[in-house]
């Protein structure tokens, strides 16, 4: 096992790698900068000097330098702690994103964890009384979660929430409670506000799930195995979840690595319709203004949720699943 891990992280490390390069050269494929921009905004408002303050941006962030060069100062900046400078906000990329990435990271740990919860009693249910009232009405309700947009919901929901409770279900806490120190008070005010959002976030998911683990059981229900093992007596509630359930689970264990950072880029829109202080709504004007820092540093956050969840998915197939092998011939 632990040669097997040592690989993984190995494997996960230079795909990181590689996803930096890709990252790096993507935001600068387009052409001109924040500072280009910059530039055309200080001339339009008569500022004289506005080639020399930029002049001495590039020199002090090093964008005057080959891009090769660049490269290898923001990498090496991300093994210290540096993630660079947001040109839009003028100041550090850290100071930028703050509490932001921390809520980002609770609101998406919530949702995964709420649409695993809903999906799998709900999944098992129907699929041991398939073909019932209450299949076709829940995979109803399944395949019209499936066909709502998450956006459209946060706004349904926003609408009336406003015109028939004269609330309003934005944002992530009480505005009493935005930039102070973290309390009791405060953490009981963002878990009351992470129930909208989460059902909002996770509806979709939740409902794609329900209808492949109601596939894959019914699928397995009916294999040769679980015929003998009726025939040996074996009583359902032990040949659902001791053998069929056992061999539905490992595609939703590989789908971790899927999972997280679908929930983060399908929260972006949500989380700029319904005022959420998370990272989506900071990484879309980060790529409108070509804040190259800012959005490379939400892109490669995204890409270490992604490598992160493969290697807990590969990690659980592994310890659950015997057939997997996770080394030369040992299982």
């Amino acid at each position: 096992m632990i040669r097997y891990l040592a690989g993984r992280i190995a494997t996960m490390l230079g795909t990181l790698a590689v996803i930096s390069v890709l990252v790096f050269t993507i935001i600068q494929l387009p052409p001109g900068d924040y500072l280009s921009t910059t530039i055309a905004e200080l001339r339009a408002e008569g500022e004289t000097q506005a080639e020399e303050k930029v002049a001495f941006l590039r020199d002090l962030y090093g964008l005057d330098k080959p891009l090769p060069l660049q490269y290898l100062t923001w990498v090496s900046g991300f093994v210290q702690g540096d993630f660079g400078y947001s040109f839009e906000y003028g100041r550090p990329v850290a100071e930028v994103i703050g509490d932001r990435l921390f809520l980002t990271l609770i609101l998406n740990f919530v949702t995964v964890l709420f649409i695993y919860l809903v999906s799998f009693p709900v999944g098992i249910y129907v699929a041991a009384r398939r073909y019932g009232q209450v299949d076709y009405t829940l995979s109803f309700l399944g395949y019209l979660g499936l066909a709502t947009p998450n956006f459209l919901l946060a706004l349904i929901l926003l609408y009336f929430a406003n015109t028939l409770f004269g609330i309003s279900v934005g944002g992530l806490m009480d505005p009493d409670y935005t930039g102070e120190a973290w309390t009791a008070g405060k953490m009981g005010s963002l878990a009351a506000h992470l129930v909208v959002p989460v059902v909002v976030i996770g509806i979709s998911g939740t409902a794609a799930m329900i209808q492949r683990l109601r596939a894959n059981l019914i699928d397995e229900l009916q294999k040769p195995y679980i015929v003998t093992a009726r025939a040996k007596g074996l009583g359902e509630r032990r040949i659902l979840f001791k053998y069929a359930l056992r061999s539905a689970l490992n595609p939703f264990i590989s789908d971790i690595g899927d999972l997280l950072p679908q929930v983060v880029s399908g929260s972006v829109i949500v989380s700029a319709i319904m005022s959420l202080p998370t990272t989506g709504p900071m990484l879309l004007s980060s790529l409108r203004s070509q804040d190259m820092y800012l959005a490379g540093s939400f892109l490669m956050f995204l890409a270490v949720l992604t490598v992160v969840g493969m290697l807990v998915s590969d990690i659980a197939l592994a310890l659950i699943d015997p057939r997997i092998r996770i080394g030369r011939g040992t299982a």
